[in-house]
């Protein structure tokens, strides 16, 4: 489990004579938990304080006040800190800055091997993760004959040859044309549902996270909503005052309610808004 308890982050500018010249203030106390085999998504425009939060979680940047722990260990412990890399793994948003090797399995390997794990074990580690994500046929291959969304997923397997027990993913698919991003957010969903493996994934599109088990949602580095995608999504009015979209189907079912129409505001698939159509309609899908 991740606790985050209370946490503050700034980013302090300096001059060249060490003279601070400007703080920023990235995360303010930031309070919230993720539960063992989570998929928890972070919202936020540019500049809200997601992605520095991200790095929290695995301690490539540590609070200035407050504690995170994972799996009760404090992230601030500089005697654990690998101990923690372990059990968090991070996926960036360019998959070219994670991949060093190439060839695809040797790249893969390449973590397990930093951590001491016997050659044979590596192996064995390589190819069960480029089999959860639908990488085995590429073993051979050079990443650079990769499209970007195969190379995400060899990325994910990289850490997955770690065995983490939660994967930050942040904004992941950015870099990625939607037949990537649709890739990659499948391999992560399955991880979490198949090999109950904790995601925090952090991302501004909204259609991507429409089944995850909890949203938090960023403005200015604290938290400004948490809930359900269901919760999140049916204010409408409020994400858009925090610069944030909805998912396409939920601002449409807005959009109906505003000319007074009785639909769901917290509609998230066609199935549910054509049902809701056709009752208005009078008549029910068969």
């Amino acid at each position: 489990m991740i606790q985050v308890d209370h946490i503050k982050f700034d980013y302090i500018r300096r001059d060249e004579q060490d003279n601070v010249v400007a703080v920023e203030n990235a995360i303010r106390d930031v309070s919230f938990t993720v539960a063992p085999g989570e998929f928890v998504a972070i919202l936020g425009h540019n500049g809200s304080g997601k992605s520095t939060l991200a790095k929290h979680m695995n301690a490539l940047l540590v609070p200035e006040e407050g504690t995170i722990w994972v799996d009760s260990i404090d992230t601030k412990d500089k005697e654990m800190i690998w101990d923690i890399r372990q059990r968090v793994g991070m996926v960036f948003q360019n998959p070219d800055n994670q991949i060093v090797y190439n060839v695809v399995e040797e790249d893969v390997g390449f973590g397990p091997e930093n951590l001491g794990v016997p050659t044979s074990e590596i192996w064995q580690r390589v190819g069960s993760a480029l089999e959860k994500v639908g990488m085995s046929k590429y073993r051979k291959k050079s990443p650079n004959n990769l499209s970007g969304g195969q190379k995400q997923r060899v990325a994910i397997a990289g850490i997955l040859a770690m065995k983490p027990k939660c994967i930050v993913l942040d904004e992941s698919t950015a870099m990625l044309d939607p037949i990537g991003r649709r890739e990659v957010l499948e391999a992560v969903q399955e991880l979490n549902k198949k090999e109950h493996i904790t995601v925090l994934w952090i991302t501004h599109y909204m259609e991507e996270v429409i089944e995850a088990d909890k949203l938090i949602v960023m403005n200015q580095g604290e938290i400004v909503m948490e809930g359900t995608p269901r919760q999140v999504f049916s204010q409408v009015e409020q994400l858009k005052s925090y610069h944030l979209d909805v998912p396409q189907l939920t601002m449409l079912a807005h959009e109906l309610r505003k000319t007074g129409l009785d639909v769901p505001a917290d509609i998230l698939s066609v199935d549910e808004l054509a049902d809701a159509v056709m009752k208005l309609a009078g008549g029910g899908r068969r």
